[in-house]
């Protein structure tokens, strides 16, 4: 069984390997080795500047206020979406009790139901959602501001995503609502491999909901929530934060680069202002802190593995 067994392997690794070293790491290498250039993006010369690039991150206020509004996205979104999923998926797989004649342990009254409402955001592209949302926020005809008035409250009128105090927490109560579905599903998953005879002896004992959670719920649930905590992290910082501070907010990035997050100064800096060695050196930034906050919360988050 041991003979070839080497080469069998290396024989399945080899294409995929290759492939994301053609596609992901090469990208990565030209990102890096483009930052020490004075490269435009759209002419083939180039000459060598050394760190200039990297001094001038350095001063740079807006790419201070970037870094700001992505460690922000990168802290409040996970803590946020995370402790909701959390506590949804809880409710609708172990949030109820018993009725005569069923399991001990279930969901609350409606769960299915709550189910197809939580998932129903991923159903939607995330182009979809930042424009329904773009046209909740209008301050003169969206959709709150209307209800606020509808239910006699004239004079609370927030501009919303026209106020450098408030944009950012729109923005982010948007990522908030289009991505718990998902977590909602994965921690579901996760909480129906549970055995039901730990719920019923922890009920013999007198447990209540919150006891349950802490005690039985979270702790073998750690790997899925600590997985989701990273991934949610890479999407603040990423994709999903690009998309939506472009499409919703004035500028984009306003108002007066109150939303610019870290990923869409690289896009502008490349695209809109010819400029695209200095957006590589602010992607290695962001690729660094993208790094950092993965290793954090796998330090942070370790702990011994429950086995049931």
């Amino acid at each position: 069984m041991q003979h070839g067994k080497y080469r069998f392997i290396v024989g399945f690794l080899a294409l995929p390997l290759g492939l994301y070293a053609l596609f992901v790491v090469w990208p990565f290498i030209q990102s890096i080795y483009y930052s020490f250039t004075d490269w435009t993006g759209l002419s083939p010369e180039f000459k060598m500047v050394g760190l200039d690039n990297y001094r001038r991150m350095l001063d740079d206020d807006i790419f201070w206020k970037s870094l700001q509004h992505s460690l922000m996205f990168a802290v409040v979104l996970p803590v946020v979406t995370i402790s909701l999923a959390l506590f949804f998926a809880f409710m609708i797989n172990a949030g109820g009790r018993g009725r005569r004649g069923g399991p001990v342990i279930s969901g609350v009254r409606g769960s299915s139901f709550y189910k197809i409402v939580y998932f129903f955001p991923q159903v939607l592209s995330i182009a979809i959602v930042a424009l329904l949302f773009a046209f909740a926020y209008n301050p003169d005809s969206g959709a709150i501001n209307s209800v606020l008035r509808g239910v006699g409250l004239d004079g609370v009128q927030p501009l919303w995503l026209g106020d450098p105090d408030l944009a950012l927490w729109c923005v982010m109560a948007v990522l908030v609502w289009s991505t718990v579905g998902f977590f909602v599903v994965l921690f579901s998953a996760g909480m129906a491999s549970i055995p039901s005879d730990l719920y019923e002896a922890a009920l013999l004992d007198g447990a209540g909901r919150a006891a349950t959670f802490f005690r039985i719920t979270l702790p073998l649930l750690w790997d899925t929530v600590q997985s989701g905590w990273v991934y949610m992290g890479i999407l603040a910082l990423g994709a999903e934060s690009f998309a939506v501070v472009q499409i919703m907010t004035t500028g984009p990035g306003g108002p007066d680069y109150s939303t610019t997050v870290m990923v869409l100064y690289v896009y502008q800096k490349a695209f809109r202002d010819g400029q695209a060695a200095y957006a590589t050196t602010i992607g290695v930034a962001l690729l660094v802190v993208t790094l950092a906050f993965a290793a954090v919360v796998m330090r942070l988050g370790r702990r011994e593995r429950l086995e049931y």
